[in-house]
This record gives structure tokens, sequence and C-alpha cells, in this order.
């Protein structure tokens, strides 16, 4: 029962740590969906059900398809089957960031980010349906699994903002390192899409059985197999040339140790998938090899935003007022030399305080303090 009522109370009465813990929760379930996507088709089961939303025209669970494998039905039932808990997960994290409240106040941007995981789930299946229905076009594949790690994108986002507030961006590190780190992401975003143009040329793009046990390959892009590889080689090439640019940078410069460790880990990845890569191009794509690829593409995205993230912050909502309090403690204090106050400074009754806006100064009650010192010259 206990179990229970703090389950209720993550979501309903959420603490920060709470959010946190839905949005982690997010990125983890969303990335193990495109890993168990990829095995659908890179096993061959795209079609293990052939229709949707249920997985035959006669039968909503799995049942025996003509031409298919028990086991192909099964990985693909399976692997929709997996969309039920990662809808409950992107629910819920809504539900948590809509009823979180900060000092009161509802933080609207955790809202906007969370609000992206249900209906990018939704669209998602509908997507699902499309390549089921056009028989694994290599088109909706692509579009499939660049909208899955769009969304994975933003679970990535939510995660670390609910790390920080809701003001404005502070940047940790010089404006050359922080172009760089987004130059980065968007080249891993960039070899994402090159790898779905790979894999929708090369020999695993899908497999289509008949009735007759008899196997067609489905429609792949009709494009050169070694020049849509060379072009992915050549992105990845560029992005192994930023890490290393970014390393430098970020182990000679102020900047945080968890960019640095992003730095470094990202570098890691790069070797590694640049060793997987060449190795499944020299070995005719093994099935199994292609997917430790994929698999390290999510993470390596991951990284990416992460260290993009990393370079900056978002300070609390109270700190901008707090700047423009202190700017006009400073506009307020009296001349050293005359001791008169600026004409342009605010009117204020409380004493200044860094850190402290102060209300305006009720003129009638409050009188200026150029009268004071001219009633006391008099008295």
């Amino acid at each position: 029962m206990r179990m229970l009522s703090r389950a209720w109370y993550s979501f309903w009465r959420p603490s920060l740590a709470a959010v946190r813990g839905w949005a982690l929760a997010a990125v983890i379930a969303n990335a193990v969906i495109i890993t168990t996507g990829a095995a659908v088709r890179l096993s061959a089961s795209g079609l293990g059900c052939d229709d949707w939303p249920k997985c035959t025209t006669t039968s909503l669970i799995a049942a025996h398809v003509s031409g298919q494998t028990a086991l192909s039905t099964w990985i693909e039932f399976g692997n929709r089957l997996l969309n039920y808990p990662l809808v409950i997960i992107a629910g819920l994290a809504f539900v948590a960031c809509w009823r979180y409240r900060e000092d009161g106040a509802r933080r609207r941007d955790l809202v906007r980010l969370s609000a992206c995981l249900p209906l990018g789930v939704i669209a998602q299946a509908v997507v699902g349906g499309m390549v089921v229905l056009t028989r694994l076009n290599p088109a909706m594949v692509a579009f499939h699994y660049l909208l899955s790690s769009s969304i994975l994108g933003a679970a990535v986002v939510l995660h670390t903002r609910t790390s920080q507030g809701p003001g404005p961006v502070r940047a940790l590190v010089r404006p050359e390192l922080r172009v760089l780190s987004l130059l980065l992401a968007c080249a891993v975003a960039a070899m994402l899409a090159a790898g779905t143009v790979v894999t929708g040329t090369g020999p695993l793009a899908g497999t289509t059985v008949d009735s007759g046990g008899h196997h067609a390959a489905v429609p792949r892009f009709h494009l050169s197999l070694d020049g849509a590889t060379q072009f992915h080689a050549d992105i990845a090439w560029f992005i192994s040339a930023t890490v290393i640019a970014l390393v430098i940078g970020l182990r000679f410069s102020a900047a945080p140790p968890r960019s640095r460790r992003y730095g470094w880990l990202m570098l890691g990845g790069v070797i590694a998938q640049a060793i997987i890569g060449y190795a499944q191009y020299f070995s005719h794509e093994p099935a199994g090899l292609v997917w430790v690829h994929v698999a390290g593409s999510v993470l390596l995205w991951i990284c990416a935003l992460k260290l993009y993230l990393s370079t900056r912050e978002r300070l609390p909502a109270a700190s901008r007022s707090a700047a423009d309090g202190l700017a006009a403690c400073e506009e307020a204090a009296p001349d050293p030399g005359t001791g008169a106050v600026s004409a342009l400074a605010p009117q204020t009754a409380m004493p200044c305080q860094p850190g402290r806006t102060r209300a305006p100064r009720d003129a009638a009650r409050w009188p200026r303090p150029a009268r004071q010192a001219s009633s006391r010259s008099g008295g």
C-alpha cells in the first residue's frame, strides 16, 4: 500500500526529483523502443504482423501470417506491445510536469517539453501503421526512425531541464565551443538520417514472403550503396574532427567538468562506432553487427545532446528580477560627492539588498530625499 501511495504521489503531487525520474524513464523507454524497432527490421520481421492496428485482418493479437514464421510474428507483435508501457511513461511524465509547482508556479518549459512525449508516441503509432500498410517503404521506415530519434531528443532535453531553472540562459564555456557543440549535435542528427538511407539502400532493407514461402526484397532507395555508405562515412569523419577539437578546447579552457566528461564520452563513442561501422561494411553487413551499430548511434545521439546542453545552464526564475533589482539599487545610490539621487532612479521604500527586488515607493507617504534634507535644515 505504501508503494502504491508513493507511485501515486510521484506524478500527482510530484517533487522535482520525481519529475526528473519520469524524464529519465522516458529517455530509457524511447531508447529501448528504437533498438527493438531496429531488431524488427534487421530480422526481416517487419511484416510479421501484416495489418494495422490489428496484427492480422482477423486477429488483434499475434496469429499465423501466411509466409511468415512464428518467430517473425512474435518479434513484430512484441515490439508493438512495448508501445503500451511507452505510452504510459510518456503520459505520466506529462502529468507529473503539469502537476509540479515551483514556488507555487507551474514550470511551463517542462510542460511544453513533456507534451512532446505523448504526442510523439501517438504520431509514431500512426507512422508505424503506415510503414506496415506500405509494405516497408524505405522512406516511411526512415521517417519512422527519425521521428523516434526526435522524441528521444525531447526526452533528453526534458531530463536536463529538470536540473535547471526556468530563468535566462547563461553560457558556461567560450562562445566558439558552444558553436562547436551545437554543430556536433547537428552533425550527429545528419549522420542518423544518412544511416537510414544506407540501410534503405542495402540488403537489410527488409524482405517479404509470399504464401508459397518465396522471399522477395521490399522496395529500396535507387541509390548506389557504395555512394551512400561513403557519404555516411564522410559525416562520421567530420564528427570525429569536431569531437577532437571540442575535447581539446574543453580541456584547456575553464569548462565545467561535466562538459569535459561528455566530450571524452563522445570521443570514445565515435571511435567505437567507426570500428563497428567499418567492420560491418567489410564483413558484408551481418545483421547482428548492424544492430550493435544502430544501438551505438542511439547512445551517441544522447551523448551529443547532453554535451551541448552542458555548455549552458538556465538560472532560477528569480535571477532576472534579482539582477534588475540590483541594477536599480546602483542607480538609486546617492552621488558620493553631492549626496543627490539621480532623477532617473526609481523611488523605493526598502533599503537595497542584493538579490531582492523592491516595491515602488508611495509618493504620498514617502517624500523624496531632497525634501527630507530641506526639512531637517529648517528645523
